[in-house]
């Protein structure tokens, strides 16, 4: 099932080329192979275990919004710095070149890319890493009532803020320019209407 995904590179390609989904359900890393579509939930956990399919260890990261949908992103480490992969609807939040010493590092790199469809940033905090090889018991690589679980565990786990309350309120709107870049290619009906 994972063959040709041997590299983060390789895996991010697989998922810039096929469709964005503004399905409203999850589908396990199989699932995804065979209907050749995701949401960024799907695409996380099908990085994930492609990643763990190369010899990395199926860790995922959410990042959580106001007036926004969170995000969720794959993980790997290169010579001890984070790098992640991601499918979007919008343009900047994909895939990280693991240069990022910390989680914080990583996660601020999405900052000014995310931001909702009325251009507020729209960031707030970041969470620790989930390893997906809790669930291997339930069989999250082919059966899709797996995913549900895995939702609901990354939304318990711990989150850190990345901004004060003094930052938010000083926060500008995206400018034109950023906020065409950010959209490009996005698919409307999947956007997180603010």
């Amino acid at each position: 099932m994972f063959k040709g995904f041997s590299s983060p590179e390789k895996i991010q390609a697989f998922l810039d080329q096929i469709p964005y989904s503004i399905d409203h359900f999850y589908r396990c890393p199989e699932r995804v192979v065979r209907d050749k579509k995701a949401h960024c939930f799907d695409g996380a956990i099908f990085a994930a275990a492609a990643l763990r399919n190369s010899g990395y260890r199926p860790l995922l990261m959410q990042l959580r919004a106001v007036r926004d949908d969170d995000h969720i992103l794959a993980l790997f480490k290169y010579n001890n710095y984070w790098g992640a992969i991601g499918k979007s609807n919008c343009a900047g939040l994909r895939f990280r070149e693991p240069i990022f010493r910390t989680l914080r590092e990583l996660a601020l790199s999405y900052f000014e890319f995310y931001f909702n469809t009325k251009s507020e940033k729209t960031l707030r905090a970041y969470s620790g890493t989930l390893n997906l090889s809790i669930f291997d018991k339930i069989n999250w690589i082919h059966d899709d009532a797996a995913m549900e679980l895995i939702a609901k565990k990354i939304d318990k786990i711990r989150h850190y803020p990345i901004l004060t309350l003094s930052m938010v309120r000083n926060l500008i709107m995206v400018d034109k320019r950023t906020y065409a870049a950010g959209m490009l290619g996005a698919d409307e009906r999947g956007l997180y209407q603010a």
